[in-house]
């Protein structure tokens, strides 16, 4: 059982070494972006080759001093490689043909820059990628990977190798481009097939060595990959992060000192850098994109008599060379199409399992020796290098995904934590949850099972080398019989001559046979032409499906057009609609205005009438006012005279009195009948002018009624405008959410329909290589019934979605007309309103006529009875006056 201080400070519970294992999101709305036009993934179906580099290393200081015979030789423009062999005294030349050629004098930069720079470049780009060295040990694997050592100020050496090299690029270009993102590196060897993490803390450290540590597992994931299982993961910001990082694993690592090398690794290492990238699409979504570098350093293989390993070292360059030999047997596997390969013989295979055949872009970085001491092993190097050329590589870009994915997979982390915090804390024996301990103990079983498979397996050995050992011995005795069985041998040359004649004859069945096989494959080279050309009649059929759905769409764009026209129609009804009711606001108000001026001027010319009326009046009665005084003077003087005249004239008193008393009589009968007529004129003047005042204040008041029956009806035209907008509003909202709904369904069944269509054919595509003549009927009536159901999908959609407007468009004629029959009316009832008001005001002004007329009549008749009344006054007085005279006389 582990305990929770196990747990890494990365947050490494389960880390991935597989390129498959990199962070994917698999929710929906993840988009696939891939690389891959037409033209990319026919060539991802074919595959890429392996990369494959070589580097020669110039003599070490103890072969130039004792002069070492250099065998090799290297052609850096023709990237070639030969090599000098002298086999039973005869030279012959090997000559191998490589990606890129490096020779002795080539330097650190210069290998980067041609060779690992690109690929540096594709894993920012989203891929996932694998440089390593392979070759004998004292070859220069780990120089040319990790190089030299820092210098003392910081400063980056001149000799620094691929490892360092590579971080400074991929920093260097992450700043140039602002970009947002987030690393994380691992390092871990393997040792004698166990797997040590370099990043891990110096106390698990200690006990490496200690047998009842468990070491770290190698699960399968699953999906044909493996990841490490308990791996630290560092965080890094900065390059110098990677370099102390780098210089504190490195100084972890097992080397020795062996014939061949001073500082020779005795284990393989993995330094794996993984890089999280956020961009943003163009409609603004925020996605995350992933590429992975995986530099690996391998261990030499040696010969352990010229390498002069003892014991333990013995066993490390027995185990180093066997998986180098399972190495070695994959490539073989892979280059020759074996159904099986090998993999799982090694833990280095499974952890190159996808490098090496999978998805991922790999260069190879063969080291050799120019020297002839090392001639063998560097010509194993050449021919795997060489075969490893044939390896085909099916690369894919990682898939994007957003950024709120991450974060729900850091979520679930973080969880998956805190349950192990929480089982630590509650110390009841297992420190761990409990589905990873039975996990755990399982594998311990089976650990156990295998323990014991190979130590019956290693007795089983044993007791085949003892009788190996007596069959060496047994084989000394028969080299002496062999010896004298030698010249028997010579006799049976003569025989084996025969035999070879017989031979001859086999040879030319052999080329009969090879005939016959030759005529059966141009059969089926006949048989793929007639499948290429069945291939090019599905790619027709697959056209024509794409040209249907091109017209589909032509069609929604017309559909679109015309919903566009009657958008603009329905604006132009508005625009219309608005400018009327805009004349017919100004002409109320027009018309509102001239009542308003009429009545006032009306108001003006009444009340200079009645102020010249009563300014008559008032004339009038100071008329009379001073005839009374005139007359009463008059018959005051007449009764004095009287009375004097009594006193002289006593005879005639008598008439004079009679006389008097008639004319006095008279002229009160006179004053009485002109008062009675003035005062009946001043009453018709007064009861004309309160009929006047009343006639007036009526007209203004239905001139009141008909300015606020026009207000209301102002109002009502407002209201039946604004419900009118209002309705309009409605309806073109909801034509606007019928239309959206419409292209939102529209697009995700075309989405739906194009990953349909892209999923058939890909499954199609597949099933083709394996089922061709099985698939060949039946993939065209697939792809026709599955274009046919989306078509017909299409135009129902757009059939309901057209019904949809049809009812829009009459609800929206029948508020046209319910509101073209309210305008009509309330047009009608403004009409009869403003007819009633001008017939109103022409009767008023016909009857304000009337009554000045009246009043003119009335006028001229007071004056003639005024002129009669003078003029019967002036008649009186003569007549009086003609009395008194002739009284007098």
């Amino acid at each position: 059982m582990e305990s929770a201080q196990q747990q890494r400070r990365g947050g490494g519970g389960l880390v991935s070494l597989s390129p498959s294992q990199t962070p994917r999101s698999n929710d929906k709305s993840v988009r696939d972006l891939r690389s891959a036009d037409s033209n990319s993934s026919s060539k991802q179906d074919k595959g890429v080759n392996v990369q494959v580099i070589l580097r020669c290393r110039p003599l070490s200081e103890d072969e130039t001093r004792i002069h070492t015979p250099v065998v090799i030789s290297c052609n850096e423009s023709r990237r070639e490689v030969c090599a000098v062999q002298n086999i039973a005294n005869k030279q012959i030349d090997r000559t191998f043909l490589f990606d890129k050629v490096f020779g002795p004098s080539s330097q650190q930069k210069e290998l980067f820059d041609l060779a690992v720079s690109p690929i540096v470049n594709e894993v920012l780009e989203g891929y996932n990628c694998t440089i390593f060295a392979y070759g004998q040990t004292g070859t220069g694997k780990t120089y040319t990977m990790e190089g030299g050592a820092r210098k003392k100020n910081g400063e980056f050496p001149s000799d620094a190798g691929v490892i360092p090299r590579s971080v400074k690029q991929i920093f260097d270009i992450l700043e140039a481009q602002n970009a947002e993102y987030s690393m994380k590196v691992t390092f871990l060897e393997l040792y004698n097939e166990e797997i040590t993490d370099l990043l891990a803390p110096e106390e698990t450290m200690k006990f490496v060595d200690d047998k009842s540590k468990k070491p770290i597992a190698l699960m399968e994931d699953g999906k044909g990959g493996v990841f490490v299982r308990g791996l630290e993961e560092e965080i890094v910001t900065t390059a110098n992060e990677i370099y102390k990082i780098l210089e504190k694993g490195s100084a972890k690592r097992r080397t020795a000192e062996t014939l061949l090398n001073k500082q020779s690794s005795r284990s393989h290492s993995i330094f794996s850098i993984t890089i999280h990238i956020k961009e943003c699409t163009p409609e603004g979504e925020e996605m995350i994109k992933c590429g992975k570098l995986n530099l690996v350093d391998l261990a030499g293989s040696e010969n352990i008599s010229r390498s002069g390993a003892r014991e333990g070292r013995a066993r490390e360059a027995g185990e180093i060379n066997k998986s180098l030999l399972t190495l070695g047997r994959v490539i073989n596997a892979l280059v020759e199409h074996s159904g099986h390969v090998p993999y799982r013989d090694s833990k280095l295979t499974r952890l190159l399992r996808d490098s090496l055949g999978g998805k991922t872009k790999t260069c190879i970085i063969a080291t050799i020796s120019p020297s002839i001491h090392c001639l063998e092993e560097t010509l194993s190097t050449l021919d795997y290098a060489h075969r490893a050329k044939n390896i085909k590589n099916k690369p894919e870009i990682n898939q994007k995904m957003m950024k709120s994915a991450l974060i729900k997979d850091l979520y679930s982390e973080i969880d998956r934590l805190k349950q192990e915090v929480y089982s630590a804390r509650e110390k009841n024996g297992i420190y761990i949850p409990r589905d990873r301990f039975l996990l755990e103990e399982a594998e311990k079983k089976a650990m156990a099972e295998k323990i014991e498979r190979m130590e019956l397996e290693s007795e089983s050995k044993e007791k085949q080398i003892t009788e190996l050992q007596e069959l060496y011995n047994s084989q000394q005795l028969m080299t002496v019989d062999l010896s004298e069985k030698l010249e028997k041998k010579e006799k049976k040359l003569e025989e084996t001559e025969i035999a070879l004649f017989d031979l001859e004859d086999k040879h030319r069945q052999a080329n009969a046979t090879i005939k016959e096989k030759e005529f059966l494959i141009s059969n089926l080279l006949k048989s793929e032409k007639t499948l290429v050309e069945r291939a090019f009649e599905l790619r027709a059929e697959l056209e024509n499906a794409a040209s249907d759905v091109s017209d589909l769409f032509a069609k929604i764009e017309r559909k679109d057009k015309i919903e566009d026209e009657n958008k603009s129609l329905i604006q132009k009804f508005q625009s219309l609609l608005t400018q009327q009711l805009d004349i017919l606001h100004k002409t109320v108000a027009a018309s509102a205005t001239q009542q308003e001026q009429q009545l006032k001027d009306m108001e003006e010319d009444m009340q200079s009438f009645v102020s010249t009326k009563s300014e008559a009046t008032e004339e009038l009665r100071g008329r009379l006012g001073k005839l009374k005084n005139m007359y009463g003077s008059g018959v005051k003087a007449l009764h004095d005279i009287a009375k004097k005249l009594d006193g002289n004239f006593m005879s005639i008193s008598g008439d004079l009195n009679s006389e008097v008393a008639k004319h006095s009589c008279d002229l009160e009968d006179l004053y009485k009948g002109i008062t009675a007529e003035a005062e009946a004129l001043l009453n018709d003047l007064q009861s004309s002018l309160y009929k006047q005042e009343e006639k007036l204040t009526a007209f203004a008041q239905q001139q009141r009624e008909a300015h606020s029956r026009a207000v209301d009806n102002a109002r009502s035209i407002s209201k039946i405008t604004v419900n009118f907008f209002e309705t309009l509003d409605m309806h073109a909202s909801k034509l606007t959410k019928i239309v959206e709904e419409s292209q939102t369904v529209n697009d995700n069944k075309l989405s739906e329909f194009e990953k349909k269509f892209e999923e058939c054919a890909a499954n199609e595509e597949k099933q083709l290589l394996q089922k061709v003549a099985e698939l060949l009927a039946g993939s065209s009536a697939r792809k026709k019934k599955l274009v046919q159901m989306a078509v017909h999908d299409l135009r129902e959609n757009a059939s309901s979605k057209t019904s949809k407007l049809q009812k829009e468009m009459s609800t929206m004629q029948e508020s046209t007309s319910v509101v073209k029959a309210e305008w009509n009316v309330h047009m009608e009832s403004t009409e009869s309103h403003y007819i009633k008001d001008t017939s109103a005001v022409e009767s008023g002004k016909k009857d304000m006529e009337d009554v000045l007329q009246n009043c003119m009549k009335k006028a001229k008749m007071s004056a003639q009875q005024w002129k009669n009344a003078q003029e019967s006054l002036l008649s009186l007085e003569k007549s009086n006056v003609d009395s008194v005279d002739s009284i007098v006389r």
